[in-house]
């Protein structure tokens, strides 16, 4: 079985190694026409052509019938159609890292892209330039920088307009990251974090409780964020987006306070994800009351999007600063506001067991929005278990992430280049349109999950 690549490898017409080349090549080399060699593999010669002119993809199908046909390894046209055999598909899942590296060492460089970044960048600016991908653990690192302490204190000595957009998961409750409340969760019992064996024969992740909030702890909530958001809008430049995950309960505090502080509501971004939180019945009383559900069961998390105001129109900012609005998903698909998501699959809390994890699949799709033009430094300010560093990293994105504490910061620093090398799972249930969308991004690997 093969798998499709995000995007086929981008090759001129006249490259060598490309697969319009291959196929007219040994075409010619068996002697045969279009007409001739498109009877043969059952398609007309109209398509046939437009495969050599690489106005058409191949399907993985019609691509054996082709080697069968010349009598070329079928392996071989797969990977230049952009296509890669299962085997191969299971090396990279499992070694990522070393993966990369013995690819770049068979093939050395090739002038292809990172998804569709050099593509974008030639049309959007009219000359082309590389974004490279990294080949291995020295070059990403080379991309990110981890800062272990208090991210007050850092955005206080940054120096202004110095940071591009901002994409974070923070302690939105405030409570649930405090010394004593960790504590409690990493002994598995007790405070904010609700912690269950089990729940209908699934074990629950541990998640904050925050309808125990008081009317204290929202407060200090507001007040918690509007000083943070302060200090965010000084080093970020004009234009530059803050993209903040929260929670239906909690957000409108959060969102008042980024407003007060002076940024742009631009928005928000919905991951749509079903997870065990909410639609239970009345606790110690669910025979009772079994027609009750207490909460609606959650089917998604909003993403709060703001934006520091631009100096003057979109497109001097833009010029000027690289920012004021976010990535295009391809020149004829704007970035969508509704994002289909699976939850953090085991694989990748294998690798960072935090709580808080988001997924590879989905971090990497709004890290990319977040740099219009592909370029600045992406910042999280609470790191936690590294999962927007990794995806800044896998789109060669430069980032920066602070992590306060030291067990989490640990995490990461491990965690960083075992996510950004993983080929992210994406759920069969964001169906065709999304499959396709994900493509476009140049996310890595189309890697369907199964059920």
């Amino acid at each position: 079985m093969a798998t499709r690549l995000a995007r086929p490898y981008t090759v001129s017409p006249d490259s060598e190694g490309g697969f319009a080349q291959c196929l007219r090549a040994n075409r010619l080399a068996r002697g045969l026409s279009l007409a001739q060699l498109a009877k043969k593999v059952r398609v007309s010669k109209g398509y046939l052509s437009r495969l050599e002119r690489q106005k058409a993809r191949p399907s993985v199908r019609l691509i054996k019938r082709i080697a069968k046909t010349l009598r070329v390894d079928s392996s071989s046209l797969l990977l230049r159609a952009g296509y890669l055999p299962g085997e191969m598909r299971e090396i990279l899942h499992g070694y990522p890292l070393e993966a990369h590296a013995v690819l770049r060492e068979t093939f050395g460089e090739y002038t292809g892209e990172h998804g569709e970044m050099q593509e974008e960048n030639a049309n959007d600016r009219g000359s082309a330039r590389s974004c490279p991908t990294p080949a291995s653990l020295a070059d990403w690192e080379a991309l990110y920088e981890t800062v272990f302490g208090d991210c007050f204190e850092w955005l206080g000595q940054r120096e202004p307009n110095s940071i591009h957009a901002v994409v974070t998961d923070p302690p939105y409750g405030l409570k649930e990251y405090t010394p004593v409340e960790k504590e409690k969760l990493r002994n598995g019992q007790g405070g904010v974090w609700r912690i269950p064996p089990s729940f209908d024969g699934c074990k629950r992740r541990p998640l904050p409780r925050f309808t125990v909030l008081t009317d204290a702890d929202r407060s200090a909530l507001a007040d918690f964020f509007l000083s943070w958001a302060r200090k965010v809008l000084r080093v970020l430049v004009p234009g530059g987006h803050v993209f903040i995950a929260t929670n239906p309960l909690v957000s409108h505090v959060v969102y008042v306070a980024l407003v007060e502080a002076g940024f742009e509501k631009r928005g928000e971004i919905m991951r749509l994800v079903q997870t065990l939180r909410g639609g239970d019945r009345p606790k110690n009383a669910h025979n009772e009351f079994d027609q009750v559900t207490v909460m609606p069961r959650s089917c998604f998390e909003p993403w709060g999007l703001f934006r520091k105001p631009c100096e003057g129109r979109v497109q001097d900012n833009l010029r000027k600063w690289k920012t004021g609005g976010l990535r295009r998903i391809s020149r004829e698909q704007p970035f969508f506001d509704v994002i289909r998501s699976a939850p953090t699959r085991p694989n990748e809390r294998q690798i960072a067991p935090h709580p808080s994890l988001k997924p590879q699949g989905f971090m990497r799709r709004i890290v990319r929005a977040a740099l219009p033009l592909g370029e600045g430094i992406v910042l999280d300010p609470f790191m936690g278990g590294g999962s927007t560093i990794a995806a800044a990293c896998a789109l060669a994105y430069r980032s920066i992430g602070i992590e306060s504490d030291v067990e989490f910061y640990d995490m990461a620093v491990r965690a960083i280049p075992a996510l950004a090398g993983l080929i992210p799972n994406w759920s069969r249930a964001s169906g065709r349109q999304q499959a396709q969308s994900d493509a476009q991004q140049g996310l890595l690997l189309e890697r369907p999950s199964r059920t």
